[in-house]
C-alpha cells in the first residue's frame, strides 16, 4: 500500500480532483469579469445553455467533418503500411522505416503547426512552390475558408497516421506463424488471408485507436490555433477552440466546464460504441 501511495495521490491530483473541480464549475454562475456576482449555484442551467446554443453545435458539426476528413484515411493507410512492413524480409530496411514513423508522433503539436504553416504558407511555402513548377498559381491554402479545414486535416494525417501504422504492425506481429502459414497453404488469396486471419488480430487495435483519436480530436487545440486560430472566419473553429472561446475570451467559465464535461460524456459514449462494434476477443 505505501508503494501504491504515491500513484494514488498523483491519480488523484491529475486526474480526479480537475475533474470533481470541472464538474462543480459547471453547475456555478462562473464569470471571471463578474466578481460581484459571486458562484452561486445554477444547478443544469450551463448545461441546458450548452443544448440550445447553435454555435456549440456547429463547431461540434466541424469537428464530426474533420474526423471524417482524417480517421478513416489514417486507418486505411496504417493498416496498408503496416501490411507492407510487416512483408519485408529486409529487417535492416524495417526497422529504419519503424524508427522514422515514430518521429511525426514524437513532435509536439505546436511544432507540427509551425511545419505546417510553413509548408502551406501562400507565398513562400513548399507546397505552393511545387505548384509553381506546373504553372499553377499560388493559393492560400489557411487563408480561404474552401482549403483551411482541407489544410489543417492532411497535417494531422501526416502526424498521425504513423500511429496508426505501429499499432496495426503490433497486432500483424501478434499473428501465430503456424495460423498464418495454414492459410497461406490453403487460401493463396491475399484478400482471404487479410479478411479471415489477419484483420480478425487487428481489431482490438482498430478499437483503441479509434477511441484514443476520438478523445484526441474532441481536444485537439495546438495544432489547429497555430495553423489557423479557428479561421478563416469560423470555418476551422473546432469545439475544442469553441470551448477555449467561452471561457477565456468570454470568461464564462461555468457554461466552458458544461461544455466540457458534455464532451467528455460523448467520448465515453463513442468508446463504448467502438467496443461493441469492433473490438473482439481473441481466442487462444
Amino acid at each position: 500500500m505505501r508503494m501504491a501511495a504515491p500513484a494514488i495521490i498523483a491519480l488523484l491530483a491529475i486526474g480526479v480532483y480537475p475533474l470533481l473541480k470541472a464538474l462543480n464549475m459547471s453547475m456555478r454562475l462562473y464569470q471571471i469579469t463578474k466578481p460581484y456576482l459571486g458562484t452561486p449555484f445554477v444547478g443544469f442551467e450551463n448545461y441546458d445553455k450548452v443544448i440550445r446554443d447553435p454555435l456549440f453545435w456547429q463547431a461540434l458539426e466541424r469537428t464530426a467533418y474533420f474526423f471524417i476528413l482524417t480517421i478513416p484515411v489514417q486507418l486505411v493507410l496504417g493498416i496498408g503500411i503496416a501490411l507492407l512492413l510487416d512483408r519485408v524480409r529486409w529487417r535492416r530496411l524495417a526497422g529504419t522505416v519503424r524508427v522514422l514513423l515514430v518521429l511525426p508522433i514524437a513532435v509536439t503539436p505546436t511544432v507540427i503547426g509551425l511545419v505546417g504553416r510553413l509548408i502551406f504558407n501562400r507565398d513562400f511555402g513548399f507546397v505552393n512552390y511545387l505548384l509553381s513548377l506546373i504553372g499553377l498559381g499560388p493559393v492560400a491554402w489557411l487563408g480561404d475558408p474552401g482549403t483551411a479545414m482541407f489544410t489543417i486535416a492532411l497535417t494531422d494525417i501526416w502526424q498521425w497516421t504513423p500511429f496508426f501504422a505501429l499499432v496495426m504492425l503490433s497486432g500483424l506481429s501478434a499473428i501465430p506463424p503456424e495460423v498464418l502459414e495454414a492459410a497461406q497453404l490453403e487460401s493463396g488469396r491475399g484478400w482471404q488471408i487479410f479478411r479471415y486471419v489477419e484483420f480478425p488480430y487487428l481489431r482490438p487495435g482498430i478499437t483503441a485507436v479509434l477511441i484514443l483519436r476520438t478523445a484526441d480530436i474532441l481536444k485537439l487545440f495546438d495544432m489547429v490555433f497555430v495553423l489557423t486560430r479557428g479561421g478563416p472566419g469560423v470555418s476551422t473553429e473546432l469545439v475544442s477552440l469553441y470551448v477555449q472561446r467561452v471561457g477565456f475570451r468570454v470568461f464564462d467559465m461555468g457554461m466552458a466546464s458544461a461544455q466540457a464535461i458534455l464532451l467528455l460524456i460523448l467520448s465515453i459514449v463513442l468508446a463504448r460504441i467502438y467496443i461493441r462494434v469492433f473490438y473482439q476477443e481473441l481466442e487462444a
